[in-house]
C-alpha cells in the first residue's frame, strides 16, 4: 500500500490518495531463493537479467548467492542435478591431512634489517637482536 499527497507550498494537504496493491516487498520461499541464486550461477547468465526475470534486485540475488555458497541456502535437487553443478563426494577412508609443521626458521624484518633465527631460538636473544636493529636504524 502506498500514499500520494497533493499539497501546496505552505505544507497543507489538499488531497490524500491511498494506493492499494503490493508494497514491492515479496516474501520468497528458501527453495525459490536458492533456485534463483543457482540460476544466476549458470555460465553466460547475467545477474541483471535474472533479477528482471524474477522481479527482484541484483543485490538480493548477490546476497542469495553468498548464502548459497556459505550453506545457508540449500540448492533444490532439481537444480543440483543440472550438468553445470558437480556433486561433492567425501570419501570416508581418505587419509587425514597432517597438521602443519612448525617452521624450521623464523625471519623478522625490521626496516632494512632481516633477522633469521631457528624456531626454538631464545626469546631474550631475539628481543636483543630486534632492539639492536631498531637502534641501528635511528
Amino acid at each position: 500500500m502506498g500514499f500520494h499527497l497533493d499539497g501546496s507550498c505552505d505544507g497543507s494537504v489538499s488531497r490524500l490518495e491511498m494506493i492499494e496493491g503490493p508494497s514491492g516487498r515479496r516474501q520468497r520461499a528458501e527453495a525459490e531463493r536458492a533456485r534463483i541464486a543457482a540460476e544466476s550461477l549458470i555460465p553466460g547468465m547475467r545477474v541483471a537479467d535474472i533479477a528482471r526475470k524474477h522481479g527482484t534486485t541484483r543485490w538480493q540475488i548477490y546476497n542469495w548467492r553468498n548464502k548459497l555458497r556459505m550453506g545457508h541456502l540449500m540448492m533444490p535437487e532439481s537444480v543440483a542435478s543440472l550438468p553445470m553443478f558437480a556433486e561433492l563426494v567425501a570419501e570416508s577412508g581418505a587419509a587425514p591431512v597432517p597438521p602443519p609443521r612448525a617452521p624450521s626458521e623464523v625471519e623478522i624484518v625490521v626496516g632494512d634489517v632481516v633477522i633469521r633465527a631457528r624456531a626454538g631460538a631464545d626469546e631474550v636473544h631475539l628481543t636483543r637482536a630486534i632492539r639492536a636493529a631498531r637502534a641501528a636504524m635511528s
